[in-house]
């Protein structure tokens, strides 16, 4: 077997690396054999060098057996899924695709991460409920997809320990942004969820990691290479991240505007999202024959209020009081009742009159970040109070003067320069002649 050195020099020289080598890696992090100094080495070469598909599904596998691999009962079988985004400003669709999926009969066992640089984490959201726990047993979770049907929850320090190493050195090492090892980190983890079905939402714009189209499809093409190489049927929808999805961005509003995406009232992007990828769960499980009948299905447990009441019951689940669980699900709740609201809201008018062209999402999310609604580093606090609520939308007419941003903070106050740039975040002018900007959705990637 090739010692460590070997096996460094062998991927920086641009060879490919066989199972064997790959095994001997992951196994060297994960019993914390290797220098950090190496791990780094080995990381840097795949960034450098790359890795082709076979070697990018044995990084896969590998990091996916670094630890525990759950199992689910034999009378599950066919409808365990479960979605993963690759990150936006105001994503907030897990919250509301989660429950819907569950009141439509599937079990979804979701692992969600944390908030890092300018992207909002789905746990940080749920944990501005008081009393949400994310962090369950195995037990737990097991009890919870058999009574309510879904939960969402944090990874686990048995369930692939070699991806936590990873990615703390990788962001250590500017090697975050490597194709090979976003495959190995996003679908190592859903494949020890022992998923039946995953859609992928890979963004695109200048709110994404990817700014085009073309290389988001380069991402959604790896991971969906390496999901249904698990045996996961996997499939991707590419949507655009450009303007916040919905009207609200920070923790709590986030919160807020799922509940009321739960009692009816969502905002189409963010029901069209939820819809699309619904849909395409249900049809990749075999549940339906088309994208579209899916789509109905999970629409109609949202309006319907089955979604809703498969929330509350997750929220019971999870350590939410009754009470609370309660409130917050109630047709006309005060949200502020329960969750925190920031001292001060400060609304931004508009500068000029016609139509609105674009909200620059990312603009908007680092300002919100600065503010204490994010994180630099894994670990830090974060304001769940934080935040903003867009009071117009794309295609909007509008005069000068009228609010368009309301602000949510805290201390410290905003500088004016923070004013400057969240106001040029707002593009007014002509109408636009392309339709696009108002759909998010720009192509379905189906497994072959």
């Amino acid at each position: 077997m090739l010692s460590i050195p070997e096996l460094i020099k062998k991927k920086r020289d641009g060879q490919t690396l066989n199972d064997d080598d790959i095994r001997a890696f992951i196994n060297a992090v994960t019993s914390a054999t290797i220098q950090d100094s190496q791990t780094g080495a080995m990381l840097m070469a795949i960034w450098q060098k790359g890795m082709v598909a076979t070697e990018t599904q044995s990084l896969t596998r590998e990091m996916m057996l670094s630890g525990d691999v759950m199992s689910w009962p034999k009378e599950w079988a066919g409808i365990v899924v479960d979605k993963h985004s690759t990150g936006g400003v105001g994503d907030k669709v897990s919250l509301v695709l989660a429950p819907a999926l569950a009141a439509c009969g599937y079990k979804v066992p979701m692992i969600s991460g944390r908030g890092l640089a300018h992207t909002g984490g789905t746990l940080d959201k749920l944990e501005s409920i008081p009393g949400f726990n994310v962090y369950l047993t195995a037990t737990q979770v097991m009890e919870t997809l058999s009574s309510v049907g879904c939960c969402i929850v944090g990874q686990t320090e048995s369930l692939v320990p070699a991806d936590r190493i990873l990615y703390a050195l990788r962001d250590a090492t500017s090697t975050v942004d490597s194709l090979p090892l976003i495959t190995g980190s996003i679908i190592s983890k859903k494949g020890a969820e022992s998923l039946n079905a995953l859609v992928l939402d890979v963004k695109f714009g200048h709110a994404a990691l990817y700014k085009d189209l073309a290389s988001a499809k380069e991402l959604a093409h790896s991971l969906m290479t390496a999901g249904n190489g698990l045996g996961i049927c996997t499939g991707a929808v590419l949507t655009r991240m450009d303007v916040p999805i919905g009207r609200r961005v920070g923790n709590s509003l986030e919160v807020m505007e799922s509940l009321e995406a739960l009692k009816g009232r969502g905002p189409p992007d963010l029901m069209e999202l939820v819809t699309t990828q619904g849909g395409m769960l249900m049809m990749m499980s075999g549940k339906v024959s088309s994208q579209s009948e899916g789509s109905k299905l999970i629409s109609e447990a949202v309006t319907g209020g089955a979604a809703l009441s498969k929330f509350q019951a997750m929220m019971k689940a999870q350590g939410v009081a009754n009470e609370v669980a309660q409130s917050l699900c109630a047709a006309h709740a005060d949200y502020h009742r329960i969750l925190r609201k920031a001292e001060h809201q400060m609304e931004l008018k508009t500068q000029t009159e016609g139509t609105v062209r674009d909200i620059n999402g990312m603009v908007l999310a680092e300002v919100l970040h600065k503010l204490g609604a994010g994180r630099t580093k894994a670990g830090e606090p974060i304001n769940h109070s934080v935040g903003a609520e867009l009071l117009v939308s794309l295609g909007q007419n509008v005069k000068k003067g009228v609010p368009w941003l309301c602000v949510h903070y805290e201390r410290p106050a905003l500088s004016s320069d923070q004013i400057n740039q969240l106001q040029n975040a707002l593009t007014v002018g002509a109408p636009r002649n392309d339709t696009h900007s108002h759909t998010l959705v720009a192509e379905l990637l189906l497994p072959q």
